[in-house]
């Protein structure tokens, strides 16, 4: 598969392109005869991709997280400031009629 002449750069594409590029390259590293110096060149394109999809998902996580705590907040302030209690264990249900004995 010949080379483009002008890549775009890795910090430019969404997260969606720059993972299927990724994965055609990943594909290719396997299936094709490539030169040893196409090898190097699309390994490191890989890198900077990949580089690129885990700052992506760094932020998005860093994003979710803000919003779980802006939501916790909120739910705190319309309780009255009140801190949610978390719910009591889980307990067994015991049936008095069983006589069979379990570790666990």
């Amino acid at each position: 598969m010949p080379r483009k002449k002008e890549e775009t750069s890795a910090t430019d594409l969404d997260f969606e392109s720059a993972l299927g590029e990724l994965g055609q390259i990943v594909d290719a590293l396997e299936n094709e005869s490539l030169t040893l110096s196409d090898m190097i060149a699309r390994y490191e394109r890989g890198s900077l991709l990949l580089g690129s999809c885990d700052a992506f998902l760094q932020s998005a996580r860093q994003r979710l997280e803000k919003l779980v705590i802006r939501e916790e907040n909120e739910n705190v302030l319309a309780s009255g400031g009140k801190l949610c209690q978390p719910p009591p264990p889980a307990q067994p249900e015991i049936d008095p009629d069983d006589d069979t004995i379990s570790l666990f």
